[in-house]
């Protein structure tokens, strides 16, 4: 049935993926609405990452692991810029526009591996409050901030 709506697997796993990037945005956008503080900001956005992929296993796998016609960057589809530019707008304040993009790539590619682990069960869970901690922690010192 699916195969009618779509003109392959690849394509069925795109419609997937780019859905999970759209709720993705929601849950960073969500988990970070009203919040003013940097270090708050990202500690929230860091937690709602990894609880999505938590909560949404085959979701997450979708968007990450499976075989796609998504392309990233600038000529992305529009689920996949917004789920980014929720990285990019934790930095905007904190860094110079130069260093944007970068930032929010490695943010995102460590909370991905962050999830990658957690989700396959090579981390202990009762160490995840503190991963995060230190994760914010480290993401402040690189920018010359500090923790709140």
């Amino acid at each position: 049935m699916l195969y009618s709506h779509f003109a392959g697997k690849s394509a069925i796993g795109s419609a997937v993926a780019e859905q999970g990037f759209a709720d993705l945005a929601t849950a960073l956008g969500q988990a970070c609405a009203g919040v003013t503080d940097s270090a708050e900001r990202l500690a929230r956005a860091a937690r709602a990452y990894l609880d999505f992929a938590a909560t949404n296993p085959a979701l997450y796998d979708a968007m990450f692991s499976m075989s796609t016609d998504l392309t990233f960057g600038p000529e992305a589809a529009q689920p996949l810029r917004d789920a980014f530019g929720e990285l990019e707008a934790l930095f905007r304040p904190l860094v110079d526009e130069a260093d944007l993009g970068a930032r929010a790539e490695v943010a995102w590619s460590a909370l991905h591996g962050l999830a990658t682990l957690e989700r396959g069960g090579r981390l202990r869970p009762e160490l995840r409050d503190r991963r995060l901690a230190l994760l914010v922690a480290e993401w402040l010192a690189a920018i010359g901030g500090s923790p709140a």
